[in-house]
């Protein structure tokens, strides 16, 4: 089997990328597992020394996903598993309306076509990194994967529109999708990027790293997150579940808990007393566009179809492990 994985050069994307180079298969459409023989890590950028944890066979390419060609060009072949993971994030997407809908429109259309045009005798597995931000407006207590989309963002916005079109394509029999509708991850080392969300992982990375951090949002905000070590567990367990399991609304929220600013700095105290690090300090320094944007989202979502035995999606069990892990992975 192939892996392609685009955005490959991300958070995210190397942390699937490491973990399915560890097992060396990945279940296929029949449900048994299948080798690994080929991967494809894609993005717009790729660094110039293959990061850590990737095997000589793992291999990186740089190009443009909303390029037609270059879509048709890596899904090469029938036995194939895709990981839809590039996208212009939420404050980039504000930003850039029509790189936005470049990248995150076609490009998700050309990856889907793309697939289609590979029907042989099953169909290829996909999926599709989405994201809370469909949701938007006037929301009720808890969000759950029936809620009507409402998204707030440009951002959401094309990510609702990919859901749609993942769900049809699986309807019409083209491809075999299921969209991760993820809340935030956390902890993201390395450099931000241009998503609002960045301050969740910033606030625990900056300190940790003994630098002063300026906090965008006020210490009362409540963010949804989930762990990176489950959030890859959950991409890999979701692209091996069983599509009966799934039903035709192909989107799962996957496991999450919200908490406050406030406890996020509690758990990172915590965490430091434990390890003896010194931490760098947090100030105020509000930013109404991030304020705004994440305000826009939920502040609970059901993550009970996820979690059910059926998918089986693994949960975090508090902040402070999220940290620890953090710690034990990058620190």
């Amino acid at each position: 089997m192939k892996v392609v994985i685009t955005g490959g050069a991300g958070f995210l994307g190397l942390g699937v990328a490491r973990q399915l180079l560890k097992r060396g298969a990945l279940a296929g459409p029949g449900g048994k597992p299948e080798d690994i023989d080929e991967m494809v890590l894609f993005d717009a950028a790729i660094p110039k020394k293959k990061p850590a944890g990737l095997d000589g066979w793992a291999k990186m390419l740089a190009g443009d996903i909303a390029d037609r060609d270059q879509a048709g060009a890596l899904i090469d072949r029938d036995e194939i598993a895709v990981f839809h993971l590039a996208s212009v994030v939420s404050a980039g997407a504000e930003r850039d309306f029509d790189g936005a809908l470049r990248v995150n429109l076609k490009g998700t259309r050309n990856v889907l076509e793309a697939l289609r045009a590979r029907q042989g005798a099953r169909r290829p597995r996909l999926v599709f990194a989405s994201s809370v931000a469909v949701y938007g407006g006037a929301l009720p207590a808890a969000v759950s994967d029936a809620t009507r989309e409402t998204p707030a963002t440009t951002y959401g916005m094309t990510k609702a529109i990919g859901e749609l079109l993942v769900n049809d394509y699986a309807r019409k029999g083209f491809v075999d999708g299921r969209s991760a509708r993820l809340p935030t991850v956390i902890v993201r080392p390395g450099p931000a990027n241009a998503a609002a969300s960045g301050f969740a992982s910033a606030v625990f990375r900056e300190p940790l790293a003994g630098r002063d951090y300026a906090l965008p949002v006020k210490p009362s905000t409540r963010i949804m997150v989930l762990g990176a070590r489950n959030a890859v567990a959950g991409l890999i367990r979701l692209m091996e579940a069983d599509a009966a399991a799934l039903g035709r609304d192909r989107a799962v929220a996957l496991p999450n808990r919200a908490y406050s600013v406030e406890q996020m700095i509690a758990a990172l105290e915590k965490v430091a007393a434990e390890q003896r690090i010194r931490l760098g300090a947090i100030r105020p320094a509000p930013d109404a566009g991030v304020e705004a944007i994440v305000g826009s989202w939920p502040l609970a979502m059901d993550d009970a179809r996820a979690r059910a035995r059926a998918l089986g999606l693994p949960a975090d069990a508090s902040l402070e492990q999220i940290i620890r892990d953090y710690l034990e992975d990058f620190g």
